[in-house]
């Protein structure tokens, strides 16, 4: 007898609305979202292979613009709902994901 596991994944269908779509440093975030889970993530366009979402290279090499549709599937539901907030301007990348570190400068004053 022949005992098969179906292992159902999670997919997203999105249209990509931020100005840059997924290029250079939201390419970063996106990445680095994506490689929080220790299940696969997989990024593709109508038409294109699946890529892997925690390669940079990989995520770089579709070329995903605003307006572009694309899909991720993973069996990690919350890592895709963060990814399409990525995509589609719901949260916001860049200056707000830096953290500012006291370095104790501050108290050397004269």
């Amino acid at each position: 007898m022949l005992i098969t596991e179906v292992i159902s994944m999670a997919e997203r269908r999105v249209k990509v609305t931020t100005e840059v779509g997924i290029q250079a440093r939201p390419a970063t975030a996106f990445v680095d979202v994506a490689a929080e889970t220790a299940a696969e993530v997989t990024i593709a366009k109508p038409g294109v292979e699946p890529h892997d979402a925690k390669s940079i290279l990989q995520v770089l090499t579709l070329d995903v613009r605003s307006d572009d549709e694309i899909f991720l599937v993973s069996d990690d539901e919350d890592v895709l709902d963060r990814l399409v907030a990525l995509v589609t301007g719901d949260s916001e990348v860049g200056e707000a994901d830096v953290k500012i570190v006291d370095t104790g400068d501050a108290d050397d004053e004269d």
